[in-house]
């Protein structure tokens, strides 16, 4: 499959931008701290379902300090709801001693920092990054990674190479909120089995030999 051509990939975002010139997480959190936790929990988990949980959650434990005092077993009832619920509830407790040892419990901008902490990778560190700091990181998730690779934005076998692939090929304009439109795109408009070509506003740009073609 050829890739998108970059004319096009302007274009795209151009599009992507006019219809959502502000684009958001739809995590829910009123601090760097809870963002960090959300996004920890949301691995392979909905962010319906991480909101769901972290609304009572954040109500009873809102810092790194309320966290650790909550407790492991106490934390694991809250997010039960949430797979992998007893490795996560582990490392946001272990995550949140570590802020108050050595950060004075403030997120960290330094990505080896972030990425020192128990449950942070990559993606979940570019998340961060972008979201707190204004970074123009690209967190590479399964919208994206689809995204990129059914579109021919971005092509690679692996998260790292679609993300290193994307720095290269976004132009600078609009990298800051690429992640975003993209995850969006990817979890509404190009599913997984049933991507809606039809009312697709890139369907046209999109080199994928597999969409409908129009009459």
């Amino acid at each position: 499959m050829p890739p998108m051509p970059s004319k096009n990939i302007h274009l795209m975002f151009q599009r992507l931008a006019a219809a959502n010139p502000e684009p958001r997480s739809e995590l829910e959190y009123e601090s760097p701290y809870q963002l960090l936790v959300a996004v920890i929990l949301s691995a392979q988990a909905t962010d319906k379902s991480v909101n769901l949980a972290t609304r009572r959650l954040f109500a009873r434990a809102p810092t790194p300090q309320a966290m650790v005092d909550l407790g492991e077993a106490a934390l694991a009832e809250q997010i039960r709801t949430i797979g992998l619920y007893k490795t996560k509830a582990r490392n946001v407790v272990e995550m949140s001693r570590l802020l108050l040892e050595h950060n004075q419990g403030s997120v960290p901008q330094e990505r080896s920092a972030l990425e020192a902490l128990p449950g942070v990778g990559r993606k979940t560190a570019n998340v961060v990054l972008n979201i707190v700091f204004g970074e123009p990181t690209i967190a590479v998730d399964t919208h994206i990674f689809r995204v990129a690779n059914r579109t021919g934005l971005a092509t690679g076998a692996t998260p790292l190479a679609v993300e290193q692939a994307l720095l290269d090929r976004v132009p600078v304009a609009f990298r800051q909120h690429a992640h975003h439109w993209l995850i969006l795109h990817g979890r509404y408009v190009c599913t997984a089995r049933a991507p809606k070509c039809g009312s697709c506003r890139i369907a046209d740009l999109c080199v994928w030999p597999e969409k409908p073609q129009p009459a």
